[in-house]
């Protein structure tokens, strides 16, 4: 177990009716070059986002979590977090591994933890964060199809998973649960001295643990443009493949197509950017 005392979260997949999306606000202000000047030793990183992602091929997943974990064995470990959040399922998993290693789990937030990101930094028994760094929380959210019915089945399943972020938010802050939930409902960003300040982190990072590789950063932009598109259009209603179908078809119709050219990558992101204006209008 972890040294905290920390509140075990339940999670249960969804009805069909449902998909998790990516927040488009979290994956527009993410620097994904955002990282540890030097890497401590037993460290598991959490870079990306969570879940496995479509249209990178990458993701960071539970799975990998468990294998880093069983390689470490029964040491004190160190969890660095850069990342725009994600699949609310595998945030939880993650979690639960991290407050399950009978070792000091430090978590440092270089960068974002938002979303289920934010949720995975819960499980550490300290939490640094950078002056810079940003702490999001919000209301899970999903994408939900079909009649009335559907639609109140998939609000009254989310509610349990809300709560269960409150009461974990509110137990890491000693703050009552209804405050965690206005956090929740209000999509709140913490900075560093804000996050320090609620409680939800401990202390700060110091400045020269962390630095930025400016070519990972613009190389991400990309990628970063096409999921901001891919979740506008999930909040815009559209069904999960007619969403991919279309951002293919800009693409070129592959989900993951080879950029060959600083040029090539210019011209997607400019059409990118085109569509996330076309959708907002």
């Amino acid at each position: 177990m972890s040294l905290k005392t920390l509140p075990e979260m339940q999670a249960y997949r969804l009805p069909k009716v449902c998909a998790f999306e990516p927040d488009a606000d979290a994956i527009e202000r993410w620097n994904a070059g955002v990282q540890a000047s030097q890497t401590a030793e037993n460290t598991i990183t959490v870079l990306d986002v969570i879940g496995e992602d479509y249209w990178s091929g990458g993701g960071v997943t539970s799975k990998r979590v468990a294998a880093a974990l069983r390689a470490i064995g029964n040491s004190e470990i160190f969890v660095d977090i850069n990342s725009p959040g994600g699949d609310f399922f595998e945030g939880v998993a993650i979690y639960n591994l991290l407050r399950a290693h009978p070792a000091k789990v430090t978590v440092r937030i270089l960068g974002m933890a938002a979303s289920a990101a934010s949720v995975i930094a819960m499980a550490g028994d300290e939490v640094l964060i950078g002056k810079a760094g940003f702490l999001m929380v919000h209301n899970a959210w999903v994408v939900a199809i079909g009649n009335r019915h559907d639609l109140a089945d998939a609000a009254k399943t989310m509610e349990p998973f809300d709560d269960a972020m409150a009461t974990l938010y509110s137990e890491r802050a000693n703050v009552k649960k209804a405050k965690a939930a206005e956090w929740m409902d209000a999509e709140t960003w913490f900075n560093g001295e804000q996050a320090i300040a609620a409680g939800l982190a401990d202390e700060y990072l110091a400045a020269d643990q962390v630095t930025e590789d400016k070519t990972k950063a613009d190389a991400n932009q990309k990628v970063n443009a096409v999921r901001r598109v891919d979740a506008l259009l999930a909040k815009s209603g559209l069904p999960r493949n007619e969403r991919r179908s279309l951002i293919g078809e800009v693409k070129g119709g592959k989900h993951n197509a080879t950029v060959t050219s600083t040029h090539d990558a210019a011209d997607l992101k400019a059409d990118m950017d085109r569509l996330i204006s076309t959708i907002r209008s």
